[in-house]
């Protein structure tokens, strides 16, 4: 047997970590795009919408 008794409670969590751990890789592997990248995709596409925005040019026939 084990010279030293083993915390049960200790055990449990760590292995309800590790499975949590386990299943967030995997989700980020399914899922593909990290939060940095989505930011920079959405920072992006919000610049490129002013600009378009403010290079527009108005109507006169719709007032």
């Amino acid at each position: 047997m084990a010279d030293t008794p083993i915390n049960l409670s200790r055990y449990r969590k760590a292995k309800v970590r590790a499975e949590r751990k386990r299943q967030a890789d995997a989700n980020a592997v399914s899922h593909g795009r990290t939060r940095a990248e989505k930011a920079r995709d959405a920072a992006e596409s919000e610049k490129i919408t002013r600009l378009l925005d403010h290079a527009r040019r108005d109507d006169p026939t719709d007032a």
